[in-house]
């Protein structure tokens, strides 16, 4: 299938690494023209210089801390004219209401939502001059599966479901689509690490960490580049007619919840 994407230039924030990098390759290998933002330099730079040498792309990076006043405003204005706007950058700590204290709820959410909001404003505004443009929000199953003792994070992804539809509902007179993607465990660096950390403690080894994966849908985790498969799609042509809607992939998590 041609998602007709060549030459679209394209922002993904948080793609150093995990489910953002694996949009950025994806969209890369389309023919996309990609611009890639993260806190880490280091790793940054190294993820672009990849991407750049496994699909012949243009890619671009710039280090950024979108938890800081007026970074999204400056990202934007680095991007340019953009067709795409894929938001991921944000990783928001569990714990129950009595664990996570002010400061951390703030900072975390400083970085993922206020982040995801000021980024989607800044870019607006040329998108709605050119009268085209796809925002993609990636946000995170815990929005549909509220769970107490990750309440920081299933209250800012409910939130960012809420913003993405009520953006995505009107922004088609503007000519712009508003989407948004509800992952469920993902197989990232950052979920083999914690369950390498509960198969040392229950099963004496983390190497049999896989083994702590049975009871998910299939047997297993989703990989970034499932994920990244599908916001490719919903950014493209052929998903023309959607806007103001959260796709699931979570294997079924959020639907045995209802």
């Amino acid at each position: 299938m041609d998602l007709q994407l060549k030459g679209k230039r394209v922002l993904i924030t948080g793609a150093s690494k995990g489910i953002g990098r694996a949009c950025a390759e994806a969209l890369a290998a389309e023919g996309c023209s990609v611009m890639i933002a993260a806190r880490d330099p280091e790793r940054l730079n190294a993820a672009c210089a990849e991407i750049a040498a496994r699909t012949r792309a243009e890619v671009k990076a710039r280090p950024t801390d979108l938890s800081q006043r007026g970074s999204a405003e400056a990202l934007a204005a680095w991007a340019g004219e953009l067709d795409i706007l894929i938001n991921n950058a944000g990783a928001i700590p569990g714990g129950d209401l009595l664990k996570v204290d002010e400061e951390t709820w703030r900072r975390a959410w400083d970085l993922k939502v206020f982040g995801y909001i000021n980024l989607c404003r800044a870019v607006y505004s040329d998108m709605k001059r050119r009268r085209l443009g796809v925002i993609v929000n990636i946000l995170g199953n815990a929005g549909e599966r509220l769970d107490a003792s990750y309440i920081a994070g299933s209250t800012a992804n409910a939130g960012l479901m809420a913003f993405t539809r009520a953006l995505g509902g009107v922004s088609h007179v503007d000519g712009i689509r508003v989407v948004g993607v509800n992952p469920g465990p993902v197989a990232t660096d950052r979920l083999v690490s914690l369950y390498k950390q509960r198969a040392e403690v229950k099963l004496g080894s983390a190497e049999r960490y896989r083994e702590l994966f049975e009871g998910m849908s299939f047997g297993r985790p989703a990989t970034p580049e499932e994920i990244a498969a599908s916001v490719a799609f919903l950014a493209s042509q052929c998903s023309s007619y959607t806007t103001g809607c959260i796709l699931s992939i979570d294997g079924g998590l959020a639907a045995r919840s209802s």
